[in-house]
């Protein structure tokens, strides 16, 4: 007698096992981490100092877009102009402190070839 419509035994073991898995996990995944909880709280108070939970959803979205934008525009020109302008402070305070500027290229004058081709004496 063939029945077909059966699972086979090791579909069967590994369906029942992964319901005894499930079973034995949903309670434990339900119950908050002690992270959960901080990043629960840190939410809550994101919420209650900007006065967001009083918000409608779709103002809530337009006040987070906005402050995204302007903080990864703040992150972007820091990572763009701050090495620049650390490197420039440093230059000056060298110059307070020695009273003269630092070389700026440490490799000697050019050939005179060199000099010549990139219209500089």
């Amino acid at each position: 007698m063939d029945l077909g419509f059966l699972p086979s035994a090791s579909v069967a073991f590994s369906s029942l096992a992964a319901a005894v898995v499930l079973i034995l996990l949903v309670p434990i995944m339900l119950q908050p981490t002690q992270s959960l909880h901080w990043l629960q709280r840190k939410h809550y108070q994101y919420e209650v100092t900007f006065s967001l939970y009083m918000l409608t959803p779709t103002e809530k979205f337009i006040f987070n877009s906005l402050l995204f934008l302007i903080l990864s525009m703040i992150l972007i020109a820091a990572s763009l102009y701050l090495p620049e302008h650390v490197s420039e402070i440093t230059r000056r305070a060298f110059y307070y402190y020695a009273g003269e500027y630092p070389p700026q290229n440490t490799a000697g004058p050019l050939p005179k070839g060199v000099s010549e081709s990139l219209g500089t004496i």
